[in-house]
């Protein structure tokens, strides 16, 4: 994006926001759930994700749910605002694929400052006016960091295993884009989630730290791993432990999993994490496993029980919803979280 731009866009004024540090230490938070779910429900066509704004543009944007952001702004804020309604503190930017290099597919590079900036403002503006609705449960924005389509630990052609499609280097300058775009639209924090590579995410969290150097801010971080399979491994074949050691370098707000599993079985990769770190522990799990057409059965009922044994096993202090998860899921989480005190550790990692 060029500079006279950035300058027209401008920076919001910060306001008074309450600190999630306090508000972690007196609750479980509640994060949101999916966006993609809740999106797929309005059935948008090509020329709805094109909007007037790129009606003429040469490639099929159909798909892009982060252009959204730009093109049908009142669908990502009524979205917002369905999982505050449930009892969510915390929702996430409708941002997850919005670098460079997650643009990349669209020929929409130059436009990535800008799906940053007006995704966390829009953001911004409904946490605003739920927390001016009620003082007492100040709601916080995520800038939402995806892990790209690219890893930066493997290589893609099985007959190359030293090849990678992307270098350390060009996930850093790509996320410390997202990250400076993610700050100035309002974010309260960052979310560097669905880790799969967790090279890629110590990329995400080099930038950041430059970003805080260069601005003299600090700003809370959350990370979130991804379990792919039964073996309890990353992709890039990590295990838990391997996996919190890895990040635990950097002070976080909190470490967790989310997607890939159901609540059911992400669980016992959860208890592990909470045994050995001192850290807040987030989980955001998927509505089940898909079912063969790609859909979620779980129910916000069946969620929900799975969730409690989260609560009386005290593993968590960020609970929410991924791929799946709807405002009901969110509902019934946040009704039952409501009963509990939030995770106290025992570790000293």
């Amino acid at each position: 994006m060029s500079e006279h731009i950035k300058d027209s866009i401008g920076v919001p004024p910060s306001g008074a926001r309450g600190s999630i540090q306090e508000a972690i230490k007196k609750n479980i938070l509640i994060l949101d759930g999916a966006m993609g779910t809740m999106l797929q429900r309005y059935n948008f066509s090509e020329e709805d994700f094109r909007g007037e704004r790129f009606k003429d543009f040469p490639h099929s944007l159909k798909g892009n749910n982060d252009l959204l952001s730009i093109t049908q702004p009142q669908a990502i804020r009524a979205v917002h605002a369905a999982y505050f309604e449930a009892g969510a503190d915390i929702v996430e930017t409708n941002t997850f694929s919005s670098t460079t290099i997650g643009m990349a597919d669209y020929h929409l590079e130059d436009f990535v400052y800008e799906l940053n900036y007006e995704s966390a403002r829009i953001a911004r503006e409904v946490a605003d006016e739920f927390t001016a609705k009620n003082p007492e449960k100040p709601r916080f924005v995520a800038g939402s960091i995806g892990p790209t389509n690219r890893t930066a630990s493997m290589s893609p052609d099985v007959n190359d295993p030293g090849y990678r499609a992307v270098t350390f280097d060009d996930l850093r300058i790509a996320y410390k884009q997202q990250v400076e775009a993610l700050i100035d639209g309002g974010s309260d924090l960052l979310l560097v989630e669905t880790i799969f590579d967790t090279l890629n995410a110590k990329a995400a969290l080099f930038a950041i730290e430059e970003v805080k150097d260069e601005r003299d801010i600090d700003i809370p971080i959350m990370v979130s791993g991804t379990i792919t399979d039964a073996s309890g491994r990353t992709l890039s074949g990590q295990t838990v432990e391997a996996f919190l050691v890895s990040v635990s370098h950097i002070p976080l707000l909190s470490v967790g999993f989310n997607c890939a599993l159901g609540a059911d079985l992400l669980k016992p990769y959860l208890q592990t994490l909470a045994q050995n770190t001192s850290f807040n522990v987030s989980a955001h799990p998927n509505a089940g496993l898909p079912n063969a057409f790609g859909e979620y059965d779980e129910t916000p009922e069946q969620m929900q029980a799975f969730i409690k044994e989260y609560l009386d096993d005290n593993l968590v202090n960020i609970i929410g919803g991924c791929c799946g998860t709807t405002p009901e899921h969110i509902k019934l989480i946040a009704d039952i979280a409501k009963e509990y005190k939030p995770r106290v550790s025992t570790a000293t990692m």
